[in-house]
């Protein structure tokens, strides 16, 4: 009787006691930080012995490598991936929808949508869709930009139609979110055979889940999840430091602090603090800068553009340098990165900001250094020329004061005590001087 009981509660009892679902959380743009939390969720939960995982996402985009990267570790997962785009208001815009195609169950909260997926060009702004009929298709074939366009477009295409066709979901409608940007509602999507089922929860995905089949690695398995307890993996604090910094408005930022640093304390040696900071700001924005797409033309022109900077502020040249650094930087922040994703743009306002702002310091300091080089000097005894004096003894030598100094003089004029000069020359310690009202007194020898 007992054996038939355990039998009994084997078969019909649901899901093991001690069943895992491990929830991972894509928030934002998806971008290096991104992949490799959900790359490292993925190998962690699988040496954890975790039954499924849940790909909780809610992004606009972001860069193709990245998303790859993420689409690979699922299609390699040897446990079970369901992606939910949640909570109500979510979305799984451009690479979030070729992350959802390749989940082996793919969820939509309520009030959520997904689609737009189209690439965005080398350099910035959305590709076209179709050519229209009747286009010259000749002139479009010797447009470079066109026909690299249409490279994108063909490969985004073969990509997603493959994920579609890879987990039985609708490839025609994949292919027009690609070519024409259309998007779907949570539930057009599920009739649409987009996506496989509308859950509000976590819990209730699970549920609705249960006993649907899916294939891992050529295997069928039928899932059995519901109930099972729920984990939630946030980021670490080192996936979280890498995402802010790889922000490429951050980098960017880090990069200046880390430059303008370095100018600071080589302008004034010993001064620690520009030093210190420009360092650390500087290798944190390198290692931000190595895991985004650079162009290596801005880069250059960036390097340039510091090199003139450094010099200006070693070998001041009025200007000329610091000037030209300046603009050289502007250029090549324009220029710096490659390729662009929703949330992965360098803002032009920030660059223009920070030119505009550098161009005033620069050319500040070039203003206070022709004053300061036009000025009269106040260290030594050169600051003393064609300043006033006045006769206070002419025998047995000539005696000035000026500045409150007694000094002795020579002076081809014959001068008389409280006659104001005006000192022409120094020569040691005797100042040549002539009188300021100039006489007809000039000694006769």
């Amino acid at each position: 009787m007992r054996i038939l009981i355990a039998v009994f509660v084997l078969l019909f009892a649901g899901p093991v006691a001690g069943q895992t679902v491990r929830v991972l959380t894509i928030d934002g743009p998806i971008g290096p930080a991104t992949a490799d939390y959900v790359v490292d969720g993925l190998e962690e939960a699988q040496a954890a012995n975790v039954d499924a995982v849940v790909l909780r996402m809610d992004t606009p985009g972001g860069l193709d490598p990245a998303m790859r990267d993420i689409i690979s570790a699922i299609l390699d997962s040897p446990i079970p991936v369901l992606g939910h785009v949640a909570p109500s208001g979510a979305r799984a815009a451009s690479a979030g929808t070729y992350i959802l195609y390749a989940t082996h169950v793919a969820a939509m909260a309520p009030g959520t949508n997904l689609g737009a997926a189209t690439p965005v060009r080398v350099g910035g702004g959305g590709l076209p869709g179709p050519a229209n009929e009747g286009e010259d298709e000749e002139a479009s074939d010797d447009a470079p930009e066109s026909a690299s366009e249409r490279k994108m477009i063909n490969d985004a295409v073969a990509y997603i139609r493959s994920l579609a066709e890879l987990r039985g979901r609708n490839a025609d409608w994949a292919e027009r979110a690609v070519r024409d940007a259309v998007s779907l509602s949570a539930q057009a999507a599920v009739d649409e055979n987009v996506a496989d089922l509308v859950a509000s929860d976590t819990a209730d995905l699970l549920a609705q889940a249960e006993g649907r089949g899916i294939e891992i690695n050529g295997e069928d398995l039928t899932l059995e999840l519901q109930g099972a307890q729920i984990e939630d993996q946030a980021p670490d604090w080192r996936d979280q430091l890498l995402a802010t910094i790889t922000n490429p408005n951050v980098a960017y930022i880090l990069l200046l602090v880390g430059i303008y640093g370095l100018i600071f304390e080589l302008a004034n040696p010993g001064a620690l603090v520009p030093g210190v900071i420009g360092g650390i700001s500087l290798l944190l924005a390198l290692f931000a800068l190595q895991a985004l797409p650079v162009n290596f033309a801005g880069l250059g022109l960036l390097a340039l553009g510091v090199l003139f900077m450094i010099g200006e502020a070693l070998a001041p040249s009025f200007g000329a340098l610091g000037i030209g650094g300046v603009l050289a930087f502007g250029l090549g922040s324009v220029l710096l990165f490659e390729a662009e994703g929703p949330g992965f743009e360098l803002s032009i306002m920030l660059v223009g900001g920070v030119t505009a702002a550098s161009l005033v310091i620069f050319m500040g300091t070039a203003t206070l250094a022709m004053r300061a080089f036009q000025r009269r000097g106040v260290a030594g005894v050169s600051h003393l020329l064609d300043t006033e004096a006045e006769v206070v003894a002419t025998e047995p030598a000539l005696r000035v004061v000026t500045e409150s100094e007694r000094w002795r003089a020579q002076s081809d004029y014959d001068l008389a005590i409280g006659d104001r000069v005006k000192v022409t020359d120094i020569d040691g310690l005797t100042l040549t001087v002539e009188p300021t009202d100039k006489r007809d007194n000039k000694r006769h020898e």
